[in-house]
């Protein structure tokens, strides 16, 4: 049984290059015979800002994220660093579900300046395990990302390692997707 990676794009910046990491990634995963992919990406989930009360009712456009959530056997999430963090559409995004994350691997793939985004994926790791969630070790981090472009105006430009990066990610991921949803199966995950 084909595992069900659902692949986030974090940022709703006006301008982003975030649609054009996940593509690149989602090519890298497609090469996966094990692998189905679903893209999230936040600009149009639309998701609302303010949180509701535990009494409120669940505002349609976080229903209908919910269950392509709850579906996933793994996650990767694909985000920019903005002053040493993600952005906070992300945050949102996680912050509107708590059960969909549980017990599932989330590889991270993060873009900016000189650090690559790490300061936004140290961050992730820290939300992620207060909400269950497992990070994968390696991360697909991508640096002064912009100077990456072949003269073709393609990305990213051949020899910048970023394919054998995102490789042995989804080795990772695929690895922590099978075992853990292989777990949840045997024994359903008790927060």
């Amino acid at each position: 049984m084909k595992l069900r990676l659902v692949v986030i794009v974090g940022s709703t910046r006006s301008g982003r290059f975030g649609p054009t990491v996940a593509r690149w990634f989602v090519q890298q995963a497609a090469k996966r015979a094990e692998l189905v992919v679903d893209v999230i990406d936040l600009a149009a989930a639309d998701l609302p800002p303010t949180l509701t009360d535990t009494d409120e009712p669940t505002p349609a456009t976080v229903a209908v994220l919910a269950p392509r959530l709850a579906a996933a056997d793994a996650f990767a999430v694909v985000t920019p660093e903005y002053n040493c963090s993600f952005p906070a559409s992300l945050k949102t995004a996680l912050d509107w579900y708590y059960d969909e994350w549980h017990a599932k691997p989330v590889a991270i793939v993060a873009y900016g300046r000189e650090s690559g985004g790490l300061y936004a994926v140290a961050q992730l790791r820290q939300v992620f395990a207060e909400l269950q969630a497992v990070t994968i070790r390696n991360t697909v981090t991508l640096p002064c990302y912009w100077e990456q472009f072949a003269a073709d105006g393609s990305w990213p430009r051949k020899g910048t390692g970023y394919d054998a990066a995102a490789k042995l990610l989804l080795d990772q991921l695929v690895w922590w997707g099978q075992a853990l949803r292989d777990a949840r199966t045997k024994h359903p995950y008790q927060p």
